[in-house]
C-alpha cells in the first residue's frame, strides 16, 4: 500500500525538520520526504495540521493480568492509538508480576494496534528480595527493568540488578521512594496540615534519586528516573548529569501543571504517588524541561475503577489516568505558553524516549517505519472523561480546555485511528 501525506508541518526532532511538506510511504516505511507526484497513492490531507513521529510513553500501567476491571491490554492500546502514541511500555506491577520471559511474551502477544514494549520486574513478584530472571525477560523482548510502584530498597540487590541489565544493554527505571518513608495521602507540607490530611514527604523521592545515582555512577549503569516530581529532585539530577552519571528523567502532565492547592476538595481523582507538590515545585519542572534536565514526558496512566475511586481519600488508591489526554495538556501547558518550541516537545514525547529505551523509533526520516500522529493543535476542547476509550475515568483534568486533536493514528503506516468528533 502507498499512501501520501499531504500539505502538513512536518516536525522531526531527530533531524531538525521543521517544514511543510509531504511524506511517502510505501510498505510501512517512509520512502520520500518532499515534493513529486501523488498518482497512485492514497492522500491524506494534513494541511494546518502537525505531523509527527508517533509519541513513545516510557510509563504506562495496563494494569493486565489481574486487575482487569480497571484496564486490559487491547483498552490501553486503544487509548493510546487515540492520543497519538504508537509505542507504549507497560510496567510490571500486574498479578502475576511480570517477572519472567513467559510473563513478558503474554503481554507481548495481547498487544493490538500499537507497539507493546514491556517493563520487567527487577525482583521476583516485585518483592525486592531475589533478582528477577532479567537475561530471560531480555531475550523475551523488554525495555527495561522497574519494581515501579514499590522500591528495591536493598542496595545489594539493586547493584547486582544494574551490573545484569548492563550485560543486556538495559535502563534500569528508578520508582525513587524510600518504602520507610510511606503512608501519606498528599504532599506533606502548609496544604496538608492545612486540608487535614497526612502528608508525603519530598525527602523518600530525594533519597533514593540520590541512591540510585550513587549506584549507577559506581556501576557505569544506565539509569532512568521515573515521575520527578520534586525541586530537589531535579537538583539531584542536574548534579548526576554534570558528574558524568548515565542518567536521564521523565516527568509527566500533571507534576508540571497541577500543585497541591488544588486538594482542597479531598477529590480521589487527585490522588497520585509521588503528589502533586507546591507552586514552586512545578515551576522547577517547567524550567527542568525547557533546560532539557529533564528528559521525556511520560504519563504514568493509571487506571482505577469507579468505585475504587469513590472511595475517602485516605483509603483511596493512588494514581490517575494520562494517555488521552498526554499531548494536549502537554501542547497547551508547553508550547502556548513558550516553554517548548514544537521540536523540543515532540523530542520530549517521542524522539528521546525511544532513544532511552535503545528502539528505532520517533523518526521520521526516509527509511523508517512509518509511525505517525497528524494532530490539529488549532482545535480546542473541553476534556470530558466520559468520551475516554480507556475502561477507567478517574482524571484531575475533567473539563479543563485544551488544544490538541489527534486526527490520525498510522503504525506501520496502517490508519489505526481516525478523529471523528468534531471540536471548536
Amino acid at each position: 500500500m502507498k499512501t501520501c501525506i499531504t500539505g502538513g508541518l512536518i516536525l522531526n526532532p531527530a533531524t531538525n525538520l521543521e517544514q511543510i511538506t509531504n511524506i511517502y510511504i510505501e510498505d510501512g516505511r517512509i520512502e520520500f520526504i518532499g515534493e513529486k507526484s501523488t498518482e497512485g497513492y492514497t492522500v491524506i490531507d494534513a494541511t494546518g495540521k502537525w505531523v509527527i513521529p508517533g509519541l513513545v510513553d516510557l510509563h504506562v500501567h495496563l494494569r493486565e493480568p489481574g486487575f482487569e476491571h480497571k484496564e486490559t491490554i487491547a483498552t490501553g492500546c486503544l487509548a493510546a492509538a487515540r492520543a497519538g502514541i504508537t509505542t507504549i511500555c507497560p510496567m510490571p506491577n500486574t498479578n502475576p508480576v511480570i517477572d519472567t520471559a513467559n510473563m513478558v511474551r503474554y503481554v507481548c502477544d495481547a498487544a493490538t494496534v500499537v507497539n507493546v514494549i514491556p517493563v520487567g520486574a527487577i525482583t521476583k513478584g516485585q518483592n525486592g528480595a531475589e533478582v528477577a530472571d532479567i537475561t530471560g525477560m531480555a531475550a523475551a523482548g523488554i525495555c527495561a527493568l522497574s519494581d515501579d510502584g514499590k522500591t528495591a530498597m536493598n542496595s545489594a540487590i539493586m547493584k547486582e540488578a544494574m551490573g545484569i541489565a548492563n550485560s543486556v544493554g538495559l535502563p534500569i527505571f528508578s520508582h525513587a521512594e524510600d518504602m520507610n518513608l510511606i503512608g501519606g495521602v498528599m504532599n506533606e507540607g502548609k496544604n496538608s496540615v492545612r486540608f487535614n490530611l497526612k502528608g508525603l514527604g519530598r525527602e523518600a523521592e530525594e533519597i533514593i534519586i540520590a541512591r540510585d545515582m550513587i549506584l549507577a555512577r559506581h556501576n557505569n549503569a544506565r539509569l532512568h528516573i521515573c515521575h520527578v516530581s520534586t525541586k530537589g529532585g531535579v537538583e539531584l539530577i542536574e548534579f548526576g548529569k554534570k558528574l558524568g552519571i548515565r542518567i536521564t528523567a521523565e516527568t509527566a502532565p500533571h507534576y508540571f501543571i497541577l500543585d497541591d492547592s488544588i486538594l482542597f476538595d479531598h477529590d480521589s481523582n487527585k490522588k497520585m504517588n509521588p503528589p502533586l507538590r507546591t507552586k514552586e515545585d512545578v515551576a522547577s519542572i517547567r524550567a527542568a524541561l525547557r533546560s532539557g534536565i529533564l528528559d521525556a514526558i511520560a504519563t504514568d496512566h493509571a487506571p482505577h475503577s469507579l468505585a475504587e475511586k469513590a472511595s475517602p481519600i485516605e483509603t483511596a488508591p493512588f494514581g490517575i489516568i494520562g494517555i488521552e489526554t498526554s499531548f494536549a495538556l502537554s501542547y497547551t501547558h508547553l508550547v502556548k505558553t513558550g516553554i517548548l518550541t514544537p521540536l523540543e516537545l515532540i523530542s520530549k514525547m517521542s524522539t528521546t524516549p525511544a532513544a532511552i529505551i535503545g528502539i528505532d523509533k520517533g523518526n521520521l526520516d526516509v527509511g523508517k517505519i512509518a509511525d505517525i500522529a497528524i494532530i490539529d493543535v488549532n482545535a480546542k476542547y473541553k476534556i470530558n472523561s466520559q468520551d475516554f476509550v480507556s475502561k477507567s475515568r478517574n482524571t484531575p483534568f475533567e473539563g479543563m480546555e485544551v488544544f490538541g486533536v489527534v486526527e490520525k493514528t498510522l503504525v506501520n503506516g496502517q490508519i489505526i485511528y481516525e478523529n471523528s468528533i468534531s471540536c471548536s
